[in-house]
């Protein structure tokens, strides 16, 4: 198979809420090529929709995480902290090299913020 591109499509019961969510709060950017309720993440496009079978909160939000790598963790996690983006956990070192924080968004599912350093991985005994 080759995969020409990624696209995540995320239902809601309130897409409306869960988009500007994802474009206001996290700021991610429009993708007009994909739709009015496409955004750019990475060379990703994540798609916020409604669908006749989402109802509530997410009740396994460890199922699908939004992972979303960024330069600058430290900054970003104190953003959407400031913004009342709930926190589950705090940055914490993973021994592949990476720092990983999450939240939850409106829908109670799973954003991990990560930066990733393979220089500060563990090495392996």
């Amino acid at each position: 198979m080759k995969v020409q591109s990624l696209l995540l499509n995320v239902n809601s019961e309130n897409p409306a809420g869960l988009l500007s969510f994802y474009r206001d709060v996290v700021g991610l950017q429009p993708n007009p090529d994909a739709g009015p309720s496409a955004l750019l993440a990475g060379t990703a496009t994540l798609i916020v929709d409604g669908h006749s079978e989402t109802k509530g909160q997410n009740k396994e939000p460890s199922r699908f995480l939004v992972d979303l790598f960024v330069d600058d963790l430290a900054a970003e996690q104190a953003r959407l902290k400031a913004a009342g983006v709930p926190c589950i956990r705090e940055s914490a070192r993973e021994p592949w090299g990476g720092v990983i924080s999450t939240f939850i968004d409106p829908d109670g599912n799973y954003l991990q913020l990560i930066e990733y350093n393979p220089d500060e991985a563990a090495v392996a005994g």
